[in-house]
C-alpha cells in the first residue's frame, strides 16, 4: 500500500522509454498460488519486441556467464521473477514490469497469490485499468481466486480477462474450459463484474498469448495481447468525468508567482475556467496552466500541472479543485468498505490517521456494520476485522473533506488508514457515501465558552490521566490529589474506571474492542468537563497507547497530563486488594491486563510515579507541584 502514491513516478519512468504517442495500459495479474502469474508475465515480456534495454543487457550478461545463448535461456530467466522469489520460493512484493507492442505500452503488476500478502495485491490493483485473473485449468476456481476477484470488483477495476492457464496439462479440453467459465461467470455476476472475457492459455507454451493457438480450434475469442491492446484505458474514461485536481503542494518560488500543483485525477481543465476550491467552496478563475514544457491552454486527466488563479483565495495542500458548476461532495462522516491490512485487528472506536489524496485527517471507526465472506458473499456480524478481512463500517473524521464515491472516481474516493503509533499503513478503503447525519447535525455556537468558565474557577482546566496496571495505586493517588485540590478551593471531578462501569459503561466487557470503547467514552466525557473549566482526574487502566493518544487529541495543547503510575506486575499482583489477579491466574477472569491482555506502557508521560520508591502522599505532592510549575494552578 505504501506504493500507491508512487504510481506517478512509475508512469513517468515508462513514458521516458516509449513514444508518447502510444497509450498506456496499467493492468494487474492475480489469482491463487502457483496459477502461473510470473510465467505469464515472462511470456509477455519475452515475446514483446520492446523490452527494456537493461533487461536485454541482463539477459545477455547471464548468457555469457553460463556459456549458452538462445531464447530458451532468456525465457527461463524472465520466469525467475524477483531474486527474493528465487531464494524464498514465494512472491513477497509487487513486481512492476514494463513492455510494449506496436499499438500500446504496458505496466503490469505481478502480485502475490498468498492471502497474507493481500496488502500487495491491493497495492497493485489500486491504479490498474484491467485485471488478468489466472485460473489453473487443473484446479479450477479456488478460494483465493474468488478473494482476488472480489477485491478486483471492490477496487473498481472494470475490465477482466480470466486466463485459464495450463491448458496443456488438461489436454486443451474445451469441456474443462467450459466448466471453469461457467463456475467463474456465476460468481462474477454476484459480485458485479460485467465485462469479463475468458481465454484458454498456456503461459509456458505460449498458446493464445500473442498468437492464436492451433491447440484450441474450438476457441473463437481474442488472444491475450489482442485483448490488452484494445481494452479501454481508464484515463480515457476519466477525461469525460467531472474535473478533479487534488492540490499536492502550493508552489511560491517568488512573490510574483503563487501556483497550486497536482495531477488531474479526472476531467479537462482549460485556461479561463471558473473553478471552486473544495471543501471550502470559494471560487476563482484559472489564469495559467503551467508545466515544465511551458504553459498550456488545456490539460487532461493524468497530466501534472501547476495552476495560477486570477483572484487571490486560500488554497491548501489536500484541497480539491473542480469546475464551479460540478463540485465534489464534502463531509466528515461516511460509510466505507475497508480491506484490513494491519497485524493488529481493526477495532471500532479506535482512531487512525486517514489519508485521502493529499489530505490527512483523524478518523474514528464507528461500529462495524458487517464483514464479508468472500466465498459466499454473506454479510457477517463482526466486532472487529482481522488482517486481510474485508468489512463495511462508518468513519467519523475530525474535519470535512472533499470526496466522490469510489464507484464514480477512484482517485477522490480512495483512502488509506495509518496507525498513529508506528505510522504503518493498516487499511485501504473505498468511500461509499456521506452519512445523512453529517448533514443534519450541526455544531451549535455558544456564548459562554471554556475560557469564561475557567475564569470563574480561578485555574486552568486540564485532564490528569492516571494510567497503570490494576492495583498500581492509580485511584488512591488520584483521590489524594483531588482532596488537596478541593482543599485549595479548586473545581475538580474524578472519573474512576470502576465507578464509570457501574453506569455509563455498564454495557461493556473487557475484550480489546470493549476496552477501546470504554476509553473513547470516558475521553469524550473528560473533554466536556475540560470545556466546563474543571480539572478532571481520570483513573483508568487504559492499556492501549492509541486510545490514550486519542484522549490527548480531544483537548487543547497543554491540557492533557499523562500520569504513569509505574508499578511492576509482581508488586501489583502481590497487593491484589480486589482478588482479581488470583481469579485471572485461576482462569476465572479472561482478558485481564497484565495476565492475558497486554498493557502498553507510556513512552513519554508528563509525570511518572514509581510506586516502589514513592508512597501515595508523596506522589500527590509531586503532581500538585507539576500543576503549579505548568501554571494550571497557583504555584506554592
Amino acid at each position: 500500500m505504501d506504493r500507491i502514491n508512487d504510481q506517478a513516478s512509475i508512469d513517468a519512468a515508462a513514458s521516458r522509454n516509449w513514444s508518447a504517442a502510444k497509450g498506456l495500459l496499467r493492468f494487474i495479474t492475480c489469482g491463487s498460488v502457483d496459477d502461473g502469474k510470473s510465467s505469464l508475465i515472462g511470456r509477455l515480456l519475452f515475446e514483446s519486441k520492446a523490452l527494456f534495454e537493461d533487461q536485454l543487457a541482463v539477459l545477455a550478461d547471464e548468457s555469457k556467464r553460463i556459456g549458452t545463448t538462445g531464447g530458451d535461456l532468456d525465457f527461463a530467466l524472465l520466469l525467475d521473477g524477483l531474486a527474493a522469489e528465487r531464494e524464498q520460493g514465494i512472491t513477497i512484493d509487487v513486481a512492476y514490469r514494463f513492455f510494449a507492442t506496436e499499438r500500446r505500452k504496458f505496466i503490469v503488476a505481478d502480485t502475490p497469490g498468498h492471502e497474507q500478502y493481500t496488502r500487495n495485491m491491493v497495492t497493485g490493483a489500486s491504479t490498474a485499468d484491467a485485471a488478468v485473473i489466472l485460473v489453473d485449468a487443473r484446479k479450477g476456481v479456488l478460494t483465493q481466486t474468488r478473494r482476488h476477484s472480489y477485491l478486483v470488483s471492490l477496487l473498481g477495476i472494470r475490465h477482466i480477462a480470466v486466463a485459464v492457464n495450463k491448458m496443456d496439462l488438461v489436454g486443451y479440453s474445451a469441456e474443462r474450459f467450459g466448466e471453469i467459465q461457467r463456475d467463474f461467470a456465476g460468481f462474477a455476476e454476484r459480485i458485479g463484474l460485467a465485462d469479463v472475457v475468458f481465454l484458454p492459455i498456456s503461459a509456458v507454451n505460449g498458446d493464445n498469448i500473442t498468437a492464436v493457438s492451433a491447440n484450441t480450434p474450438w476457441f473463437r475469442g481474442p488472444t491475450l495481447i489482442d485483448y490488452l491492446e484494445t481494452v479501454e484505458v481508464d484515463d480515457d474514461r476519466m477525461q469525460r468525468a467531472p474535473l478533479r485536481l487534488p492540490v499536492q503542494w502550493v508552489n511560491r518560488p517568488n512573490l510574483d508567482f503563487r501556483g497550486f500543483a497536482g495531477q488531474l485525477a479526472s476531467g479537462v481543465l482549460k485556461r479561463g475556467d471558473r473553478i471552486q476550491v473544495n471543501p471550502a467552496g470559494t471560487q476563482s478563475t484559472i489564469r495559467r496552466i503551467v508545466t515544465s514544457d511551458g504553459d498550456l491552454d488545456e490539460a487532461v486527466a493524468g497530466q501534472s500541472v501547476t495552476v495560477t488563479l486570477s483572484e487571490e483565495i486560500d488554497v491548501s495542500r489536500g484541497d480539491v479543485l473542480s469546475h464551479a458548476d460540478a463540485p465534489p461532495a464534502a463531509s466528515d462522516q461516511f460509510e466505507a468498505a475497508v480491506v484490513w491490512l494491519g497485524d493488529q485487528p481493526l477495532l471500532p472506536g479506535r482512531s487512525y490517521l486517514m489519508k485521502i489524496g493529499a489530505k490527512t485527517a483523524t478518523a474514528s471507526i464507528m461500529p462495524l456494520k458487517y464483514k464479508i465472506n468472500v466465498n459466499t458473499l454473506e454479510h457477517l456480524a463482526a466486532p472487529r476485522l482481522e488482517s486481510n478481512e474485508i468489512g463495511v463500517c462508518g468513519l467519523e473524521l475530525d474535519r470535512t473533506v472533499a470526496f466522490d464515491a469510489y464507484s464514480e472516481n477512484r482517485a477522490t474516493g480512495a483512502f488509506i488508514l495509518i496507525d498513529r503509533i508506528n505510522n504503518n499503513t493498516v487499511g485501504a478503503g473505498m468511500l461509499r457515501f456521506a452519512l445523512r447525519r453529517s448533514q443534519n447535525v450541526h455544531w451549535q455556537a455558544l456564548d459562554v465558552n471554556k475560557a469564561a468558565r475557567a475564569g470563574l474557577h480561578g485555574h486552568s482546566p486540564c485532564v490528569l490521566w492516571f494510567t497503570g496496571l490494576s492495583g498500581a495505586g492509580k485511584s488512591t493517588i488520584a483521590n489524594l490529589v483531588e482532596k488537596r485540590l478541593h482543599a485549595l478551593g479548586l473545581h475538580t471531578y474524578l472519573l474512576d474506571g470502576d465507578n464509570v462501569r457501574h453506569g455509563l459503561n455498564r454495557d461493556l466487557g473487557f475484550t480489546d474492542a470493549d476496552r477501546v470503547e470504554n476509553i473513547r467514552r470516558v475521553a469524550e466525557v473528560a473533554k466536556l468537563m475540560v470545556d466546563a473549566g474543571l480539572i478532571v482526574l481520570v483513573s483508568f487502566i487504559s492499556p492501549f497507547r492509541n486510545e490514550r493518544r486519542m484522549a490527548r487529541a480531544l483537548v487543547g495543547d497543554g491540557e492533557f497530563l499523562e500520569v504513569y503510575v509505574d508499578t511492576p506486575l509482581a508488586v501489583a499482583e502481590g497487593r491484589d486488594v480486589k482478588g482479581l489477579y488470583k481469579k485471572a491466574r485461576d482462569g476465572q477472569l479472561k482478558n485481564f491486563t497484565g495476565i492475558d491482555s497486554p498493557y502498553e506502557a507510556p513512552e513519554n508521560p508528563e509525570i511518572r510515579i514509581d510506586t516502589t520508591r514513592v508512597d501515595a502522599p508523596a506522589a500527590a505532592v509531586e503532581i500538585l507541584e507539576t500543576l503549579g510549575r505548568r501554571g494550571i494552578i497557583a504555584a506554592g
